[in-house]
């Protein structure tokens, strides 16, 4: 089996984590610890190149996903955040570029930075041509579609759950709602649509929790990166402000995961 069709049947089967590696290295990381699956993530990218979430462009951007998919034998799906440009055209684009370097399925959020979040008519068709690209492919490709409105602005379930079903319909396979905080708020989501339903995680709720509430596909964002980064934060600290190199002892041997 492809990692195409590996990655479509994971979403056929229990719930999973999907974890988001920053780079190769924690990509080879992630696969050696056993997960499934991978998928990028656009603020942990755009930390590696020393910049802030969304300012890294599309070029950028497909040649992080090859190197993430060369990285290891798992499949991966791409954060394509906006699609790079507000067009349904550009939408469907990304897609096609993003299936050229590897990637097996990509996320298309309905939110751009300069304008806010998209009517909904004008993000659904946005969807629907990621789509049709996405179909067009010649692997079974995975298309997420993401409503932004919870972190963005404007937390009415009710908006988020008329955006998702509109994208539904639109023929995305995946449905995204970040900023979701509790049990019954995932509950709710999942029961108003028929596609699998990934889930942001928290640290306040368990892979328990997010499943039994409907969820297919549990992820994590850039929050594995700002774990590495609290990490090195608290290392280095301790060697600038008291002279102590302690932490040390607690890295690993990079051959283990290499």
């Amino acid at each position: 089996m492809g990692k195409a069709e590996s990655f479509r049947a994971l979403h056929a089967g229990e719930p999973f984590v999907l974890p988001n590696p920053w780079d190769a290295g924690s990509a080879k990381v992630l696969a050696k610890l056993g997960f499934k699956a991978l998928a990028s993530t656009s603020s942990g990218f755009a930390f590696t190149l020393g910049r802030r979430d969304g300012d890294v462009s599309l070029d950028e951007v497909i040649a992080h996903t090859a190197e993430l998919d060369g990285a290891t034998g798992l499949p991966v799906s791409v954060d394509l955040e906006n699609g790079y440009g507000p067009r349904p055209q550009d939408a469907a684009l990304a897609i096609v570029r993003a299936a050229e370097a590897g990637a097996v399925g990509g996320s298309i959020e309905d939110y751009d930075p300069a304008d806010g979040l998209y009517p909904l008519e004008h993000a659904a068709e946005r969807i629907a041509a990621a789509d049709e690209a996405a179909r067009r492919l010649d692997v079974p490709f995975m298309l997420t579609a993401r409503a932004e409105n919870h972190i963005r602005g404007n937390p009415d379930l009710g908006d988020t759950i008329a955006r998702l079903q509109a994208y539904e319909r639109a023929g995305a396979d995946v449905l995204y709602a970040p900023g979701l905080a509790t049990v019954e708020e995932i509950r709710t989501v999942c029961e108003a649509v028929s596609k699998p339903v990934n889930v942001l995680a928290r640290p306040n709720l368990t892979l328990s929790d997010i499943a039994g509430a409907g969820a297919r596909r549990i992820s994590v964002g850039g929050a594995l990166t700002w774990v590495a980064v609290g990490a090195l934060v608290s290392a280095a600290g301790a060697m600038l402000e008291r002279g102590d190199f302690s932490a040390l002892a607690d890295g690993v041997d990079a051959e283990d995961w290499l």
